[in-house]
């Protein structure tokens, strides 16, 4: 019966060891600030996801000090916060790390070449559609797979030139 209890000093370990690691991660993403933690992009949700595995590590690995694993987060938070400074200066970087937003529909037609790039089926942008409450294509101007992953739904009934969000996507539309 020792896979289901061997002693108290684990247990113990994990739950001192995981408050603190738990409060300290909360005072370090609060010194750093909301953006760490934003579903903006591919590379967020690695940061993301890494962040949950070095707890993971931290709560059940005994070989690791909590000052290990709350130096790993801290890093980790730092160059993100870095990063985040890059992209708004750099515009380099921006475009290496950010993926852009992808027009598959747009005013009737289906732009296969892209849904094709980016792996979307038809199937997909119905229900992307019926999911934002339309039962006809013909009322969407357009369909848009954002950067992270999300489809927006465009209605033609409220889109005008002057507040498309469109603008920056299919620029030829709005030129006319």
């Amino acid at each position: 019966m020792d896979f289901l209890f061997k002693d108290w000093t684990m247990v113990y370990r994990t739950v001192i060891v995981g408050t603190i690691a738990y409060l300290l991660l909360i005072f370090v993403l609060r010194i750093f600030g909301k953006r760490i933690l934003a579903k903006m992009s591919a590379f967020d949700f690695v940061v993301t996801v890494a962040f949950g595995s070095i707890l993971a590590t931290i709560l059940t690995n005994s070989k690791l000090t909590l000052v290990d694993g709350m130096a790993a987060l801290t890093l980790l938070v730092f160059l993100q916060f870095i990063l985040s400074k890059l992209i708004l200066h750099v515009n380099i970087i921006d475009k290496l790390v950010k993926s852009e937003p992808a027009l598959l529909y747009f005013n009737g037609e289906y732009d296969e070449q892209v849904m094709k790039k980016e792996r979307v089926l038809k199937e997909e942008l119905y229900q992307a559609a019926r999911s934002s409450g339309f039962v006809s294509m013909d009322d969407i101007l357009g369909i848009v797979l954002e950067a992270n992953g999300e489809f927006s739904v465009l209605s033609k009934s409220e889109c005008t030139t002057e507040n498309s969000t469109l603008i920056n996507i299919k620029k030829d539309y709005f030129t006319k």
